[in-house]
Parts: C-alpha cells; structure tokens; sequence
C-alpha cells in the first residue's frame, strides 16, 4: 500500500510555502504579460517569439559535482540555493535548470527538484508531468517510428534495411523489459517483423534536438537531419527523406517553449528539457539558458552528475554548439560521499571518520582539476548533512583551500539562500579576481576516435581508448559519410571516471572500453556507448513508487 500521510520534509517543506502569482515572477524576471503563457497560476512557458531582445548578456556560473554515491551529494539543492543566495545579495538572478523524468522519480529518485528550503516549485507539478513537455517528446519519437514501420509496410520506397533502422521507440518509464524486442508479428498485416528496442524518453535525440535548438527554425532543421537508419546499400535514411519534419515540429512547437516556475525563495526559474548526462549530453535547454542570461545579471544552472559526464558535456557540447561562455563552476561535494569514495560503507557513514572523509578527497580533487582544464577555477561547495561532524567539515575545507581551491560550506537545504551566501561570495570573487577564461578541452576537427581519446586521459585518468563490438565498424560508417568530426558525447557510468562503476575515488591507468558509436546528426553530436551502461534504465527491487500515493484531498505524498 502507498503512504498515506507525508513523511519527507521536503515535500512538507513545498507544500507548506506561499507561493507567489506566475505573473508577479514573470514581472520580476523581465518576462512581458504578452510573452507569458500560463498553465495554471503557479507555472507558465515563455514564448521568447513575443520578446524584445534585451542585447545584454549576464553572467554564467555551471553547478557540478563530485563522482554521485548512493548518500547523495545535493547538486539541485545546491544550485537553488546559491541562485537564491546571490537574489538575497541583491543581484538578478535566474536559475536554468532540467525537468525532473518520472523513470528516476518512480524508481530510485522520489523527486529532483531540490531538496529542503533550496527548492523549486510547485514541487508536484514540476515530478509529476509539468507541462507535458516529456510527453511531447515522447509521442513526437514514437511518431517518427511509426512513420517509420509504416514506411515499410507501404513498399519501402527509400529501401530502408530493416536490420540497420538504429531509430527506438521511448517511453518515461525505467522498464528492462522493453530494451530488446520484436515488433511487427502477426501477419502480413501487421507490419514488417524486425528486431527494436525502447529508449526512456531522455536519451531520445528528440530530446537532445529540442534542448540544443535556438529557435523553431532551427528544431525543423535539427529534425530534418535525424538518422532513423540505413539502406540496404548503406546510405543513410533522414527524416528529411521519409519528409515528416514538419509533423514532427508541429507535436513539439509548444514543448520547445521555456517553461517559467520559481524558487521558495522567489528567484524566476526556467525548469526546461531533461536529458541524463550519463546517457546523453545531461544540460537543461539552450533556449532557456539563453534567455535566462539575456534578463539575469546571473544566471545559475546545473549539468548532471560531475566533471566527467554533464560539466563535460556542458562544456564540450552545449557550450560549443550555443555559444556560451561560463564564468565560474561550482563543484558541490558531501562529507557521506567523500567517506563512501574513501572506503566507507552507506550504513556506517554517521560515524565521524575524517581520515575516510580526506581520503576520498581524491575523487574530488580530480572533478576540480578537470574544472581547470577548460579555464575555469572552481569553487567547491560542502553541502552539509546532519551527521557531518564539526572535525570533518573542518578537515574538508582544510584540505581544499591547502590545494589552493576556493571552498566554502553550504547549508542551503536548512536554511535556503541564506545558507548559500559563503558560496556564493566566493563563486563572485572566483568571476571577478580569477579572470575566467573558458576554452573547450578538444577540437572535434581532429576525429572521433583523438576527441575520445583527449576525454579518455585527460577528464577520466585513463591510459587509453579501446574501440569494440561494433565501434571499429561504426568508426568507418563515420568516417565515410563525413560524421567523424562532430563532438562526442559519452555514455558511461555517473559512479566512476573509469567505465566500471565499482572503480570509486579518482582511478588510473585504466582503459576506456567504447563498444558503440551512434551518428546522433540532428543533435550534432555522435555517442560513444561505453562499458556497460544501457540507454533504458531498470527499476530497483524496492521503487520508489512503493512510497507513493494521495491524500484524501488530493496532495501527493511520498516525492522526495
């Protein structure tokens, strides 16, 4: 049976807050009432077609993180709190961050729109299906496959090769038992029988399209140049060829909108697109972050999991592709994951161990150092946790302004902004005396396999790449058809630099073991499939879902 009465402070915390009118934050924003689209009171998209460009462009700061562990790190709340830190020292500011996916939220997450008085809200609302954006995204996919099968149906025009279709169906949802399957039984009738599989809805390319499109002219030509398969004499297969783009920009045209929410501080957040950076390029959208940085002196924004998978990929893809320049990097880490990196396990981490604690600074040290290497300093924010003992903290922060990182402890999630302002002088002062200059770490012009490479040993500490399975074949598809020059984007484990998960605190002499590589040409990017790691995640033993449920008057309880 679901619970019945909340037992989360977080969800208590949000659905105990006054929320203020969507039209009083668009105000503050800079948002006019004729470019705000309501749903509801509390929430609106923006439809920046009805703005005036201001010309001006604020400041940039990248949330990251150390290497995640099963005790939490806090990057949203983070990112929440130093947006409404920096609103309370009088800057305007926006925080830009991705929509929750209900796959995490039902299985292993319970929730990701922060966490303690650092939140977004409406909370419910933004878990549980926001503005149906997701669903778009997911229709607008399915779409595209179906389009597909009927084209085979109705005598293959294109002489599309049934074998070589790499187009997958999605749905938001954690299900193992979708990643392989056979579609088209039954019959003449019934479709063409060929080997499928689903993705969840964040590693669809429809999701990347979306989240890296300027305008809707730019998501029809991103759409026109999506990859759906091959021909039987290899050519690829285009949505432009099957000539769908336009239906397809159609189901979306709303989703591309920026959708407009806020903190429980009152900060304006745009909380759009939401693809996972440990299967995809892990940013929320560049239309928002765009437009957050056009009305904000500072806008704040978050990349998924750390140095190696979202801040990477922020960097490398997202930065390239839109043009933008960051100013500061924050990399938030815990007492509870340094210990668990440092050796300890999850059920003895309220024992104070500070030599634990400074052990595991390895793995912090290296997400800092590879913040560095793209030109940025960065600031390291200790999120404290209740069990963190005065000796641990101490010794953290020791340690990492010994090294000659900027540190500060962060308790925003006890106290909101106000338990962000330590962090938020030092990001300030990292802008203003450390003189930023952004670069990115490779040059895509010199071929997938050197950009691979370049990550493999300078942002993950490896020796080497190995290319297998497929990706030696996949390799040459890319070089014949002039793909081998386009950003990489890697799917790999969030737990470890290395390809394999169990591999904790900062690994070397490793090698990174790329079994695929898949032309991702309307997002602009090819992915590397590394190790393990699978496009559709599972649901664990317990899920989260278990916890779930409504009160008698309708209010959630069990998001987390």
């Amino acid at each position: 049976m679901p619970a019945t009465t909340p037992d989360n402070p977080d969800l208590a915390i949000a659905q105990a807050a006054t929320l203020q009118p969507i039209t009083e934050i668009a105000a503050r924003a800079g948002v006019p009432a004729e470019a705000l689209v309501p749903y509801g009171a509390y929430k609106a998209k923006v439809d920046v077609r009805r703005m005036t460009p201001t010309g001006t462009t604020g400041k940039l700061v990248l949330v990251s993180a150390m290497s995640p562990t099963p005790a939490g790190e806090g990057k949203s709340t983070t990112t929440v709190g130093l947006a409404d830190a920096f609103s309370l020292q009088g800057h305007r500011t926006m925080v830009a961050l991705r929509e929750p996916a209900l796959g995490p939220i039902m299985g292993i997450k319970g929730g990701a729109t922060g966490g303690g008085y650092s939140q977004v809200v409406p909370m419910e609302d933004i878990n549980l299906h926001f503005t149906g954006d997701f669903h778009a995204i997911q229709i607008a996919n399915n779409t595209l496959a179906a389009l597909v099968d009927n084209h085979l149906q109705q005598g293959n025009a294109l002489d599309i090769d049934p074998r070589r279709i790499q187009w997958k169906r999605v749905v938001d949802v954690n299900d193992r038992a979708l990643r392989s399957i056979v579609v088209g039984l039954g019959g003449p009738g019934q479709g063409v029988p060929r080997e499928d599989g689903f993705d969840i809805v964040v590693a669809s390319e429809i999701m990347a399209v979306l989240c890296l499109a300027s305008d809707l002219a730019d998501l029809e030509a991103r759409l026109r140049r999506i990859v759906v398969g091959f021909t039987r004499g290899r050519e690829p297969v285009t949505v432009e060829g099957l000539g769908v783009a336009g239906a397809l920009t159609m189901l979306l045209k709303d989703a591309l909108l920026p959708n407009l929410v806020q903190t429980l501080g009152g900060t304006p957040a745009l909380v759009h697109g939401g693809p996972f950076a440990n299967i995809a390029h892990g940013c929320n959208s560049l239309a928002a972050t765009s437009l957050a940085l056009s009305l904000a002196e500072i806008t704040v924004t978050e990349a998924g999991f750390g140095s190696d998978l979202g801040a990477e990929k922020f960097l490398d893809i997202k930065s390239r592709l839109g043009g933008l320049s960051p100013d500061a990097a924050v990399v938030v880490a815990t007492v509870r994951a340094l210990k668990m990196h440092g050796g300890v396990a999850k059920d003895d981490l309220a024992a104070e161990d500070v030599e634990a604690a400074l052990s595991g600074t390895a793995n912090l040290a290296r997400h800092a150092q590879n913040i560095r290497k793209f030109g940025l300093e960065p600031v390291i924010a200790l999120n404290r946790f209740p069990t963190d003992t005065e000796a641990e903290l101490d010794a953290v922060l020791d340690w990492a302004r010994a090294q000659g990182f900027r540190a500060a402890l962060s308790e925003v999630w006890a106290h909101g902004g106000e338990g962000g302002i330590a962090v938020a002088e030092q990001v300030l002062a990292a802008i203003e005396e450390d003189r930023p200059a952004f670069r990115p770490l490779y040059d895509p012009e010199r071929g997938t396999e050197e950009s691979l490479r370049t990550l493999a040993r300078e942002i993950y500490g490896a020796d080497d790449v190995v290319l297998e399975d497929r990706a030696p074949a996949q390799l040459r598809m890319l070089r014949r058809h002039g793909w081998d020059t386009l950003p990489v984007c890697v799917a790999k484990t969030q737990y470890s630099f290395s390809d394999d998960p169990s591999l904790l605190g900062a690994p070397s002499g490793h090698l990174l073991h790329v079994r695929d590589l898949v032309p991702k040409i309307g997002a602009g990017f090819v992915v590397a499939l590394t190790g393990t790691i699978m496009t559709m995640p599972g649901l664990p033993r317990e899920p989260a879902a278990l916890r779930m449920g409504v009160t008698g008057d309708g209010e959630s309880v069990g998001l987390f």
